[in-house]
């Protein structure tokens, strides 16, 4: 809670009674003593009592205090107008302070409450009837009647302000603005929780006839307010998931400053990218597209091929690994200006390469498991929800993929056909992607038609690139790192996200020079766009599967 200004004392209201019932007891021993020592009546429920009377703390049982016991294997404990009017008597009301004396009834000053752990019982695949018998009574109306009841009572549902709680019951109580923020919580505790029950009913039971739940519900904490968001004058706060795993919203970072909007966008971007893959691979992003994406026996490889691919534009990017960083990459990353490295982990020593260059960011997240299966994008008066394109089409298997044009590919021709395929998925449409030995060349990437997309690619393959260790023809030699490669486009493959409308985009490949083409097919025009592959003596595979990326 946030410290009150001079002059707040004159409305904290003292902590006499306490109510606590909590399903998740971490520091609940502390807090409980820390009460006792400040005089402080305790009254419990069920598992909270017993804890309370093992550590020797004096605890009036609920069922006590009602003269009704516990029932219905626990269901109802605290359903009782003894409680309830206990936590809502408004006592600046004098008919409410008149009543509870005329009842009989005491005030609770202080309620302590958390909730049964339902998300977590879903997520380790317990059964319908497991999954319901988590679903939190009692425990949602203590919190919401003491949260409404702000201006006489406080509400903590976070083990984590236990420590708040006795510093403000030593001072005498908690002050009106405390009892908002934490009554803030619990509302944002019961919501979060609603949502989660809504949602698995929704999903679970009431599923519409077209697969989609009727009803979709997000909650998201504060993580921190950013400096700006894509632009100076726009303001931008972090939101992390409480439903989902942490991702990249929850990454570790351990140097650098502060993470930006723009390095977020760019960050996820690049994970996706070098997610895609299996083998080590690394994606360089710049502007949420890729500036090279290549796979390597060991991660420092895979990024010197990825960085090869346009080392002008890898100037200022994010730097994604699927493996951790090695001391190897670690100076190779050193050596050119970059705003963020994410990776899994670092070796020995990778860390302390990067912690010496002042303003890079690194941040440590791991692989992405367990991500929620559908994507939301906010549009104006809704949202768009669709499922993750993760490629895993059937048509994402080389092995389904129909030879429509030029002999069938060499073993090494189709490992750099997959690649290219896999590796276009990350850029955005209109993308062509042209390949060699595991790494990007040449990327034409967000263009309104699909043969700027291939004048883009091949343009940046023969002019932006450098070579690392041979060049597509298998001349070999050694790294040209000050000017540009050869035509890097020779003897390379390439990858359309979705199918070439016309022959026009692909002769422009054609007349780089590159040797294989794999598309999704579809187009209208199919049988011209195979007849100029066929004309040229070029391999072209089919998919019957599309990758756009808006």
């Amino acid at each position: 809670m946030t410290s009150q200004p001079a002059g707040t004392a004159s409305n904290r209201v003292p902590v006499r009674r306490a109510l606590v019932s909590v399903y998740d007891k971490c520091g609940l021993e502390d807090l409980v003593r820390g009460l006792h020592e400040a005089g402080v009546e305790l009254v419990s429920t069920g598992g909270s009592a017993r804890l309370i009377t093992e550590v020797g703390v004096p605890v009036t049982k609920v069922e006590d205090l009602t003269g009704f016991p516990e029932c219905l294997d626990g269901r109802v404990k605290t359903l009782h107008p003894r409680v309830h009017a206990g936590i809502l008597a408004d006592r600046r009301l004098e008919t409410h302070v008149n009543q509870l004396a005329d009842l009989g009834i005491e005030p609770f000053d202080l309620v302590v409450s958390n909730l049964y752990p339902f998300t977590e019982t879903v997520d380790s695949d317990a059964t319908p009837d497991e999954c319901v018998e988590q679903i939190d009574i009692g425990g949602p109306s203590m919190v919401r009647a003491a949260a409404k009841n702000h201006p006489s009572v406080a509400i903590v549902t976070s083990p984590a302000r236990y420590a708040d709680a006795l510093d403000a019951v030593a001072a005498g109580g908690f002050t009106l603005d405390q009892r908002k923020q934490l009554a803030a919580e619990a509302f944002a505790h019961t919501a979060a929780y609603d949502v989660a029950v809504a949602n698995w009913f929704a999903g679970s039971y009431v599923g519409a006839e077209d697969g989609w739940p009727d009803f979709v519900g997000e909650t998201w904490d504060k993580g921190e307010a950013l400096r700006y968001g894509e632009n100076p004058h726009q303001a931008a706060a972090l939101y992390r998931d409480t439903a989902g795993p942490a991702g990249l919203a929850g990454a570790e970072q351990l140097h650098g400053k502060a993470m930006s909007y723009n390095n977020y966008v760019d960050t996820d971007a690049a994970r996706r990218a070098a997610y895609t893959f299996d083998e080590p691979a690394a994606a360089v992003i710049k502007h949420a597209n890729p500036c090279g994406i290549a796979v390597g026996a060991d991660i420092a490889e895979a990024h010197r091929k990825a960085h090869a691919c346009d080392p002008v534009s890898a100037f200022g990017g994010v730097i994604a690994t699927n493996r951790p960083v090695t001391v190897e990459m670690a100076n190779q990353v050193a050596g050119v200006f970059t705003e963020v490295v994410v990776a899994p982990d670092y070796e020995d020593g990778a860390l302390e390469v990067l912690q010496a260059k002042k303003n890079i960011r690194v941040l440590r997240c791991p692989a992405p498991t367990g991500e929620r299966p559908a994507e939301i994008r906010q549009i104006s008066g809704g949202i768009l929800v669709q499922m993750r394109d993760h490629v895993d089409a059937d048509g994402d298997d080389p092995s389904t993929w129909t030879l429509a044009a030029g002999e069938a590919a060499s073993p090494e021709l189709l490992a750099d056909l997959a690649f290219a395929w896999k590796a276009c998925r990350s850029a955005k449409s209109n993308a062509i992607l042209v390949a060699h030995d595991g790494a990007s060349v040449g990327i034409g990437m967000g263009q309104v038609n699909r043969v700027d997309s291939c004048r883009l690619a091949v343009e940046r393959a023969n002019t932006l690139g450098v070579e690392v260790a041979s060049d597509v023809d298998g001349a070999g030699g050694a790294e040209n790192v000050g000017g540009a490669a050869p035509r890097r486009t020779h003897g390379a493959v390439a990858a359309s996200d979705a199918f070439f409308p016309f022959p026009d985009g692909l002769q422009v490949l054609l007349d780089a020079g590159v040797t294989a083409v794999v598309q999704p097919g579809g187009s209208m025009r199919d049988d011209a766009v195979v007849e100029a592959a066929q004309a040229a003596g070029v391999t072209m595979y089919l998919t019957g599967t599309r990758h756009f990326f808006h």
